[in-house]
């Protein structure tokens, strides 16, 4: 719907014959927007400002009364009237907005109170200290990762959360534990049924080659040390990888219509201004798709004007409807990331092939084949 701000003027005409005066309102093209007769001398009607000079010119011997204005003359006339309000909202929401981006307090979280002392220093270093402007998320984020990387030995984890005018900082501590040696004697076996690929040994008796088969628990490394034959010289701690070629297949729905929202994990504090239908952000980095959490701080019954703050946070919206050709390549990739979520970084995917697919009622169904470059290695101790 149109916003309609033209300014309106409502007339109280009076006057013999009063319909002659109606009359040459109308020969004159003037708009009349409402038009009420109080008696046969006497109407109220209402027409736009720009035409009441015109309506003056040809009054003659009718009295006419301007009593009530409408459109944006109503408006300005609201204004001048809480011109000293307005002011006061203008001057208390600009010293809120100031107030409402000051850190008035900051709160480590952690039970060591050194290491609470060791983040509230860094933290001052980079400009985070009470009675300091509040800073971006991505100023945030910088600051976290270089705190963490300034002292990798002592902080495993940290987050820095905005919380009203306040800092909450949680931090976990790193562990550095240190293994006592084992030394109980042990073989390097086969984990899974697989083809080897590699095997690396720093301590222990290589008993099968590269392009072996093996099934599971069958020994790779020996750690009995067999010098003639069938007797048994001395036992070790095998030591090592192995590596081998091991298949897989997997079956992975996609669906054909598909829609998905996703929080970024990006989050804002921000005041908007309501006026009308028209809603004005008070902040530089928009969200495009959000999900809000809104309080109404300041609003007046006569003017059509809200102050409001919320709570953002960013999502990511994906929407697809898919032909049956797109489905079929979006499930193929999509098994290829749900095997390479499972693999370390030291494995990988040799081959991969489409082996077949079904329809179902909102999904595809397809089925894959996978050749994996993995790390095999399993252990059994020697009695």
């Amino acid at each position: 719907m149109k916003l309609e701000l033209k300014s309106k003027i409502a007339l109280h005409v009076k006057g013999k014959n009063i319909n002659r005066f109606i009359k040459k309102l109308t020969t004159r093209k003037i708009n009349i927007l409402s038009l009420v007769y109080l008696n046969k001398n006497e109407v109220k009607l209402v027409i736009y400002k720009k035409d009441y000079e015109t309506v003056l010119k040809i009054k003659s011997i009718y009295e006419i009364n301007d009593e009530e204005v409408y459109g944006y003359l109503k408006i300005k006339k609201i204004l001048k009237i809480n011109k000293h309000l307005i002011t006061f909202i203008i001057l208390g929401f600009c010293l809120f907005l100031f107030l409402t981006n000051i850190i008035f307090n900051i709160e480590v979280i952690h039970s060591n109170k050194d290491l609470r002392n060791l983040i509230i220093s860094e933290l001052k270093d980079n400009g985070i200290k009470k009675y300091s402007l509040k800073k971006s998320y991505k100023e945030l984020q910088k600051i976290k990762e270089k705190i963490i990387s300034n002292h990798p030995d002592e902080i495993e984890w940290l987050e820095i959360e905005t919380v009203g005018t306040k800092y909450v900082i949680r931090v976990e501590e790193r562990e550095i534990i240190k293994n006592k040696e084992d030394n109980t004697p042990r073989s390097i076996v086969a984990k899974k049924d697989a083809v080897i690929k590699k095997v690396i040994a720093s301590q222990g008796d290589i008993v099968k080659n590269t392009d072996d088969y093996v099934k599971k628990g069958d020994t790779i490394v020996n750690g009995e040390v067999i010098l003639q034959e069938e007797k048994i010289m001395g036992k070790v701690k095998a030591k090592g990888k192995v590596y081998g070629e091991v298949w897989y297949v997997i079956k992975t729905e996609y669906p054909f219509v598909y829609y998905e929202e996703k929080e970024t994990g990006k989050k804002k504090e921000t005041f908007n201004i309501k006026f009308l239908s028209q809603n004005i952000e008070l902040s530089t980095n928009k969200f495009r798709y959000k999900k809000i959490d809104e309080q109404v701080l300041l609003s007046h019954p006569l003017l059509p004007i809200k102050l409001t703050y919320q709570k953002q946070k960013e999502i990511k919206v994906i929407s697809e409807v898919l032909t049956f050709d797109e489905a079929l390549i979006k499930a193929k990739k999509h098994s290829i990331k749900k095997m390479e979520k499972n693999l370390n970084k030291d494995e990988y995917i040799i081959r991969s092939k489409y082996l077949k697919s079904k329809v179902k009622e909102n999904a595809i169904e397809v089925e894959m084949f996978f050749a994996i470059y993995e790390d095999i290695t399993a252990y059994k101790e020697i009695n």
